[in-house]
C-alpha cells in the first residue's frame, strides 16, 4: 500500500508539472521492496531521476518527496 500510495503522488506531481508527459507505473515487474522513478527519453535511453534502494532504515528513507523528483525531471530535461 505505501509503495503504490507514494508512486500515485510522484506521479500526480509529474504531470502536474509537465502534462504532455506521459507516467506510466511499474511498466515491468519492480524489484522487491525497492522505490525508483525513471525518465525514459525519446531515444531509449534511460535516466534515473530517484533511487531508493540504498536509502533507510527507516522506510520513509526509501521514498522521494514528489518535489524532489519533479526537480530531477526538470534539470534532466533542461
Amino acid at each position: 500500500r505505501v509503495f503504490g500510495r507514494n508512486a500515485a503522488a510522484v506521479s500526480a506531481a509529474l504531470r502536474g508539472a509537465m502534462a504532455h508527459l506521459p507516467v506510466d507505473i511499474n511498466p515491468r515487474p519492480p524489484r522487491r521492496n525497492s522505490f525508483e522513478v525513471s525518465l525514459v527519453k525519446e531515444d531509449g535511453s534511460t535516466v534515473e531521476l530517484w533511487s531508493g534502494i540504498k536509502k533507510g532504515p527507516p522506510r520513509k528513507l526509501k521514498f522521494p518527496q514528489p518535489e524532489t523528483v519533479v526537480e530531477a525531471l526538470k534539470s534532466s530535461l533542461a
